[in-house]
């Protein structure tokens, strides 16, 4: 018996079972009981959490994502247990299938709705067969009604309206009805290079994690059995309970927010994360929620510009692409641009690169399309073995690439004016270089991935959501690094 198992059996042993539970299926990312179904009298609910080989086999995703979320759903199931939920832990081919037999033994099932349209899509009949209940996500900090009344009835949409609308709707940064510092926007002073040489502070070095037993053989399994995944893994650097991301949180407001404003666009082959808080693949597995996020920052003791600019990522851009995304099914439906859409998942270059194909679907694995192809520039080109690791003689894609490998992570200057500018420079297909960011990043899902790639990294979109091509030469890279 694995430890795991071991565990939560122990936890759920003394549990009653004689008594009616609200029986609710949290997905992958919905990992938290502060917000939701699961904020309810422990002793009242059940908790089904789903283990899911064929999702995992997909994509070529790198094995530090594959960990970070296998071993955050483990440990999470072991915390409700602790609180007196009754725990199901069920592994299946497809969430879909595990959920049809829970329900034929216990009976219809709430959820908070999916972030990802690709769960959406999968569970769409089980929704529409009344077996699977879906309520509003909590985690988020907007509804879609924000987003219409900031925006004109068609696009191109705009963010800096809906930030501007989020900010008076919730008093965030503001006083007497109008914003702290006179303007809502402090994105010019927080163009600055990183110079320690000159006197600049030291990149913080992110915290390590002592994984226990459950980490370890989360670690085991993916060796194991997901063996042909690329990148480094590394259960050192894993935050995998609560009580890790909660430290991650508080290393990142001491160590990184009082400079995070000014050197937010800087780049150097010296530190991969800067001033950059490193809590993206947390916030959206929600194991650090966003409203509190946004209230910690706000209170803390740092110059307004660090503080704007992070609320501004938080509050303003990652809401806003989840909305745009959702109004337009992932970019499949007007008003997003017209496009084909890919018959399945692409490797983001996997096969390219190492001279075999990825995958073929088994049979039980949930059939999903490979996402929208738009490409308003023309580009086609496939992914180059550069983004996989073969050097290319340019120095800044190849230290930023073996960042990713190393890390599955960089932050969001190196993702958009290096790897996502020469991938424009270069003509590369926006959805396969989309795929390629999916499978190599640890905070990478189809609501944040596509929007940033498709719309903000390659201008494949047009001016749907953004408004211009965010390309550069060489001298705004060595200007910033």
């Amino acid at each position: 018996m694995s430890e795991f198992i071991s565990r939560l059996r122990a936890l759920t042993a003394p549990l009653p079972t004689d008594t009616p539970r609200r029986w609710v299926f949290a997905p992958y990312d919905q990992l938290t009981d502060r917000v939701g179904p699961l904020s309810a009298d422990p002793t009242t609910l059940g908790l089904v959490l789903v283990e899911c080989p064929g999702k995992a086999r997909r994509r070529p995703y790198h094995r530090q994502k594959l960990a970070l979320v296998l071993a955050n759903l483990r440990h999470f199931a072991l915390e409700q247990a602790a609180r007196g939920v009754l725990v199901r832990h069920l592994t299946a081919p497809s969430y879909a299938e595990a959920l049809r037999r829970l329900v034929a033994e216990v009976g219809p099932v709430t959820m908070m709705e999916a972030a990802e349209r690709e769960l959406r899509h999968e569970l769409a009949p089980l929704v529409s067969e009344g077996l699977l209940h879906v309520v509003p996500h909590a985690g988020w900090l907007s509804t879609p009604e924000d987003f219409a009344a900031s925006q004109k009835p068609a696009p191109p949409w705009k963010m800096e309206p809906f930030y501007q609308h989020l900010r008076k709707k919730t008093g965030l940064l503001m006083e007497g009805g109008k914003p702290l510092g006179g303007r809502f926007n402090f994105d010019d002073e927080n163009r600055r290079p990183w110079r320690p040489e000159r006197g600049d502070p030291p990149a913080p070095t992110p915290p390590r994690f002592t994984p226990d037993a459950v980490t370890r053989e989360v670690g085991t399994l993916i060796e194991e059995h997901f063996a042909r995944h690329p990148g480094t893994l590394d259960l050192g650097a894993l935050p995998a309970t609560q009580a890790d991301a909660d430290h991650l949180w508080q290393w990142a407001m001491d160590a990184c927010l009082p400079y995070f404003g000014p050197f937010e666009d800087a780049l150097s082959t010296r530190s991969s994360g800067l001033f950059h808080t490193r809590i993206a693949p947390l916030l959206n597995l929600h194991r650090l929620l966003p409203r509190d996020i946004v209230r910690d920052v706000a209170a803390l003791p740092i110059e307004h510009p660090s503080k704007e600019g992070f609320i501004r990522q938080v509050l303003g851009w990652r809401e806003y692409v989840h909305h745009v995304h959702r109004a337009t099914d992932g970019f499949r439906r007007a008003p997003a641009p017209a496009s084909a859409t890919a018959p399945h998942p692409g490797d983001g270059g996997y096969a390219g690169w190492s001279g075999a194909p990825w995958y073929l679907p088994r049979d039980g694995d949930a059939a999903v399309d490979g996402g929208a192809c738009p490409s308003a520039l023309g580009a086609a080109s496939p992914v180059p073995p550069a983004y996989w690791g073969t050097p290319s003689g340019l120095r800044c894609l190849d230290t930023v690439v073996a960042d990713v490998w190393r890390e599955g992570y960089s932050h969001h200057i190196t993702r958009l004016m290096v790897l996502a500018n020469l991938g424009t420079t270069l003509g590369l297909s926006p959805r396969a270089l989309t795929d390629w960011f999916w499978v190599a990043y640890t905070d990478a899902y189809d609501w944040v991935v596509e929007p940033n790639v498709l719309g903000m990294g390659t201008y494949a979109l047009g001016g749907l959501m953004t408004t211009k091509p965010y390309v550069s030469g060489a001298a705004y890279i060595d200007k910033m690094s």
